[in-house]
Order: structure tokens, then C-alpha cells, then sequence
């Protein structure tokens, strides 16, 4: 059985094993996959393994051994599931692997912000404390978290997450989820979307991108909001619309951003959120530490060492 990996650098540059798919059959690996050659690198292939090289219908017609797909992701917008289905290929994803990690990330964008500690490190390096009359000084407000709110629309296993340490860092959290559960309960309180808007100092973003939350930050949610309000989104870039919301950071309705990830990835030159002032912006790493990766390699090699066993499983639908 022969296995292609066609954007295989991000997830495993150089510090993990790809053993596990060696054993399955004839692993080729390639770094990153140019649109042109993905037919020609998927060939006779029954399995085409993918992270963001996208698979179109036309792609699949063109490889007719292909009987497999596995997304090395959550989602799997790349990946043409229709025309899969049709072909009688079957397409799979990694529902969970890293969930402490963008939790994590959130609340550093969050601690970032209140706390400019990159920035004062450079300063106390550049130096600026040796230099200076008092025996300490700061360039930014510094805000403390306790007390304050934290909304979170997307309450599942992430936003959870998120809301926990945001607990323990003293906030009170408020949750909007289309679906909700008791363990949801124990964390945060649901609101109404128009309530969370209204009430929340920070707002934390964990949905996941379907036609109804595209551009659900955009200028008509952010009059909702409370004037200074921080946003955060490690979640997906097209849940916010960003020219909305480099307009209302320049004018302070929304005080700070901090993203990780944006509409277009790599990000575009002209984004404009990268002219926007009080806007944290790093590219796409939530999902990065070892950690979450080796969990996420382990599981699609279970995925495809199921569907050889004929059992699939984390079958996308």
C-alpha cells in the first residue's frame, strides 16, 4: 500500500517519527506540496495524506487508486468530502488533540495584553530600568483579570478549557453555545449571544467556522459590546471580519486583539489588521507544542491503521 504525505514539514519538522505510517505500507513524505503537483505526487496512492494541500473533486477523479484521505487537522474544509463520498473514498480528521495547548495559548494572548511582558523585556535589555530615576516604570496599562469578565462563544471542549483557567485566574465566565451541557454548566453560565456581547470585558472566540459563524465579529456584534473590550481569537480567522475590527481598535471601542490566526494564512501584506494599533497578531502556532502534535501524529495513525483493519474511524461526515 502505497502512502503520500503532501504538506508533512508542519507537523513534523524535523522532531517527531513518522514510523508509525512506515509500518502501515510505502510512506512518501514531502515538506510542502505545490497545487500543480499534487495529482502527480498522489499517483497510484491508495492513501494521500494531507494537512492543508487541498484535495478538490478534480484531484480525485484524477487518482482512481485513491481510497483513503486523512487530514492531519480538525478541519477539513480542504478537502472536497462530497466528491470523496461519491468515489467511495473515505476522508478522516483529528477531532481532538489539542485542547490544553490552544486553551493555553488563549489565555497567553489574554496575559500578553494586560501585561506587555515581551515588550518590557526588551526595554529592561535595551537599557532602559538601568537608565531609569524610579525603581521601576511601565509603558502600558496593566490590568489585572480578577474580578473581571471573560465571555467564550464556542463552549466545547476548548472554550471549557479556556474557561477554567479563567477561573482560577479569578474571572467570572460567561459561555454561548448553540449546545449545552451539564459539564459546560460547572464552568461558566450561558447567555444569550446578545447578553455575552454586552456584558463581557474579554471575549474569547472557540467556535468552530461554519456559514452561520463567518463574520460573526463584525461591526453590527461589535456595537454590542462594551467600550475597551479585549478580543481574542485562536480559533478561526473568518469568524471575525478583520477590517470591522481594525476600525473599532482604532478608534478604542475594542482596546486590544490578540489573534493567531486570520483569514488568509500565511497573512496577506495587506491585512488590515497589521496597520491596527493595539492588535497582537501570531501566526497560526495555538496548535504548535510538541506535545499536541505527537498526539495528533498518534492519532492518525491510528485513523489509518483502522480503516486498513477495516474499521474507520473519526470518519468525516
Amino acid at each position: 500500500m502505497k502512502i503520500v504525505i503532501l504538506d508533512g514539514y508542519t507537523e513534523n519538522p524535523g522532531d517527531l517519527s513518522w514510523a508509525g505510517f512506515e509500518a502501515l505500507g510505502a510512506l512518501t513524505v514531502y515538506d510542502r506540496t505545490p497545487e500543480e503537483e499534487i495529482v502527480n505526487r498522489i499517483g497510484d496512492a491508495e492513501i494521500a495524506i494531507t494537512n492543508k494541500t487541498p484535495i478538490t473533486a478534480a484531484t480525485i477523479a484524477a487518482c482512481p487508486n485513491l481510497r483513503y484521505i486523512g487530514v492531519l487537522a480538525t478541519g477539513y474544509n480542504i478537502v472536497d468530502v462530497k466528491a470523496a463520498r461519491a468515489a467511495g473514498v473515505v476522508v478522516t480528521n483529528i477531532p481532538t488533540y489539542g485542547t490544553q495547548a490552544v486553551a493555553q495559548f488563549a489565555i497567553g494572548l489574554l496575559l500578553e495584553i494586560c501585561h506587555h511582558i515581551g515588550h518590557h523585556d526588551q526595554a529592561v535589555h535595551a537599557g532602559r530600568w538601568a537608565e531609569n530615576a524610579d525603581w521601576c516604570f511601565w509603558d502600558y496599562p496593566l490590568i489585572e483579570l480578577a474580578g473581571k469578565t471573560m465571555g467564550i462563544i464556542g463552549f466545547g471542549k476548548i472554550g471549557r478549557a479556556v474557561g477554567r483557567i479563567a477561573q482560577a485566574l479569578g474571572m467570572r465566565v460567561l459561555a454561548y453555545d448553540s449546545m449545552e451541557c451539564e459539564e459546560g454548566r460547572e464552568t461558566g453560565e450561558y447567555v444569550s449571544l446578545e447578553e455575552l456581547l454586552a456584558r463581557s470585558d474579554v471575549i474569547s472566540l472557540h467556535c468552530p467556522l461554519f456559514p452561520e459563524t463567518r463574520g460573526l465579529i463584525r461591526a453590527e456584534t461589535i456595537a454590542k459590546m462594551k467600550d475597551g473590550v479585549i478580543l481574542i481569537n485562536n480559533s478561526r480567522g473568518p469568524l471575525i471580519v478583520e477590517a470591522d475590527v481594525a476600525e473599532a481598535l482604532e478608534r478604542g471601542k475594542i482596546y486590544y486583539a490578540g489573534v493567531d490566526v486570520v483569514e488568509t494564512e500565511p497573512i496577506r501584506g495587506d491585512n488590515p489588521l497589521l496597520g491596527a494599533k493595539n492588535c497582537l497578531i501570531t501566526p497560526h502556532i495555538s496548535w504548535a507544542p510538541k506535545e499536541s502534535r505527537q498526539r495528533l501524529m498518534d492519532i492518525a495513525v491510528d485513523n489509518l491503521r483502522a480503516f486498513v483493519e477495516g474499521h474507520p474511524i473519526n470518519i468525516v461526515d
